[in-house]
């Protein structure tokens, strides 16, 4: 059956537009691939929740997969700032908590970002002053979170609502390292923060863990650090995001079979990055209390989108549909989920 020049037309041009607009296809090339990006901006975090970004530069396993595309890299004390990098696109590719991940796929209205790995399962903690002996004690407390929005903030919200604790505490929005200043001087009495944060307060300060958030999950298990992409670099490039990710994943099977190098290796990248090196009980204690994963476990982000309407800090759970993008992932890994 022949189809009349304009019908025909149409549909040529229907598939065409369709054919752009699918962030799944990015494993075999899309339409809008320019090829390898003359550079790349990568971001992450000086925690060791980030240890997989940590490894991946310090070891250059990154720069040996990108080849001729230069590696610039940027640091940020929580997630709300590396979105606004991200939206404001003076970064490519970031490791990030979930819940500011998906703030950034909401904000655009899921257009600006997709998730392409994870990197870090569990890592955070609620610390304490050895006085508070239950979720009562802290009625009247102060205790802070690394930034307003920011994944372990959305936590300590959520878990507080859970308690009807919410107007009961007061919440202060501080930098990691100030917490623990603040803590050593009394100014806060707790803190819900993430590896290593969690544990310099325990042992620097003489903080106690309250709570590990690993008891909140089903199997000890939630997306502490997770990998996001803006999509129009992933669309144009996606020969250099499957480089990034190709470093990531050497990045993290070196790390569980070299575990005693990796720590110092981290330790090695904290200390460029915050002139600072952990004690050994920090490092060993903050080590043994994350798993470095490429799942970015995608199953649990609509409740994770929940949990941020119940903390206070969103007014509808953002819809994660069409949010991640494993292509490249599984095509490296060999995976067919």
């Amino acid at each position: 059956m022949k189809l009349k020049p304009v019908l025909a037309v149409a549909l040529v041009a229907l598939a065409a537009v369709s054919g752009c607009s699918r962030a799944g296809s990015t494993a075999e090339g899309s339409s809008q691939d320019k090829g390898p990006a003359a550079e790349v901006r990568l971001g992450y975090f000086p925690n060791v929740t980030h240890a997989a970004a940590l490894i991946g530069v310090e070891k250059e396993l990154f720069k040996k997969e990108l080849g001729n595309t230069k590696l610039t890299t940027q640091t940020f004390n929580a997630g709300p700032d590396e979105v606004n990098a991200l939206l404001g696109e003076s970064l490519d590719i970031a490791y990030i908590g979930s819940g500011p991940a998906i703030n950034a796929f909401s904000k655009s209205k899921g257009e600006a970002v997709r998730l392409v790995a994870g990197a870090t399962s569990g890592g955070a903690q609620l610390v304490v002053q050895p006085d508070i002996k239950s979720v009562e004690d802290l009625k009247g407390k102060t205790i802070a979170t690394p930034q307003l929005g920011n994944t372990q903030d959305v936590a300590l919200k959520k878990w507080l609502s859970d308690n009807k604790l919410t107007d009961q505490v007061k919440i202060t929005n501080v930098e990691n390292a100030q917490a623990l200043d603040l803590f050593k001087k009394g100014e806060i009495q707790a803190g819900w923060l993430p590896q290593p944060w969690s544990a310099r307060l325990v042992n620097d300060a003489g903080a106690k863990v309250l709570l590990d958030e690993k008891t909140l999950w089903e199997g000890g298990k939630f997306p502490t650090t997770v990998i996001i992409v803006r999509t129009k670099f992933l669309q144009e490039h996606p020969q250099t995001v499957e480089a990034v990710l190709k470093g990531h994943l050497a990045a993290i099977d070196w790390a569980k079979a070299n575990s005693a190098d990796a720590k110092t290796t981290v330790n090695a990248a904290l200390e460029k990055l915050t002139s600072k090196k952990l004690g050994a009980a920090v490092l060993d204690a903050a080590w043994d209390n994350i798993e470095l994963t490429t799942d970015p476990q995608a199953k649990l982000f609509p409740r994770l989108a929940q949990d941020a309407v119940t903390a206070g800090v969103a007014k509808e759970a953002a819809n994660v549909a069409g949010f991640e993008d494993l292509a490249l992932l599984n095509k490296i890994t060999g995976s067919t989920k």
